[in-house]
């Protein structure tokens, strides 16, 4: 499942198809485009714009206008666990070809129309497009984002406090909660608490306020990296969340068990 940084990638391409007027839209799909028949989408919007593209966690969705200026319904566009956003640049300039979502997923693979799940064409003749080999993600308008915590990377000093304090999970369920905060999954909190040498078992509750402090600058700072590097499998810790590894910091066993329901690894000296 794409976390934050390869969701805010993708938010980042959606940038370059704003303020151009939408032609047409293929929302023919009718498993991705769920609960809208095939159509819906395109009478909702072709004729109008886009405005604004806004990400919340692991959420991204649109804000649009209707073709006689007035505010239009909301976007919202999920990745699924391997979608990739494409945005290309008017026709006849073919220098300009973004993409943002999945990582692994590559531009030979992009070329396959058979896996573009949905498309909009501008006036201009470029597209917006979601790539998604496996079907699993999903284009709907108004999208409900209310039950989302603060976004990771805003969350402030004082609510993250609150929110770890207030919790007697383990501390990587905390983290993966997104109802508490939302943007963080389950490679990302990997990397996070192997940074900070806390155990993922350890109850959230019982961090100190210095060591919550610790724990958001952590995460801002791993967030950071991993949008500007391309994703969370850019982390330090992620080459070596596997059998047989060694903590790539001390040298001791990596350790392998399930916290949270989520498959989690741990330096055994550091993070015991």
């Amino acid at each position: 499942m794409p976390e934050l940084p390869e969701v805010e990638n993708a938010r980042q391409v959606v940038e370059k198809a704003l303020d151009r007027t939408i032609t047409e839209i293929d929302d023919n799909d009718e498993y991705e485009c769920r609960p809208h028949r095939p159509g819906e989408i395109a009478d909702a919007l072709v004729g109008g714009r886009l405005t604004a593209a806004n990400r919340r966690g692991k959420a991204m969705w649109c804000e649009t206008e209707t073709a006689d200026g007035s505010p239009g319904p909301t976007l919202g566009i999920h990745l699924g666990m391997g979608g990739r956003i494409i945005v290309t640049a008017p026709d006849g300039d073919e220098s300009s070809r973004y993409g943002g979502g999945d990582p692994h997923v590559g531009e030979r693979d992009t070329d396959k129309p058979e896996w573009t799940r949905f498309s909009m064409t501008f006036d201009d003749g470029g597209q917006l497009r979601l790539f998604d080999k496996r079907r699993l993600g999903r284009v709907r308008l108004e999208p409900d984002i209310d039950a989302l915590g603060t976004d990771a990377a805003e969350m402030d000093r004082d609510e993250f406090r609150t929110m770890i304090a207030a919790s007697a999970a383990p501390l990587k369920a905390r983290l993966l909660d997104q109802n508490a905060i939302a943007g963080i999954g389950n490679l990302l909190a990997d990397e996070v608490l192997w940074q900070s040498a806390i155990s993922p078992s350890r109850r959230a509750k019982t961090l100190d306020v210095d060591e919550a402090d610790e724990l958001r600058r952590v995460l801002r700072r791993c967030t950071r990296s991993a949008i500007r590097k391309g994703g969370v499998h850019t982390g330090e810790i992620i080459p070596f969340r596997h059998a047989d590894a060694s903590c790539p910091r001390c040298g001791a066993p990596m350790k392998r068990g399930t916290v949270g329901g989520r498959t989690t690894w741990w330096c055994s000296k550091e993070q015991s």
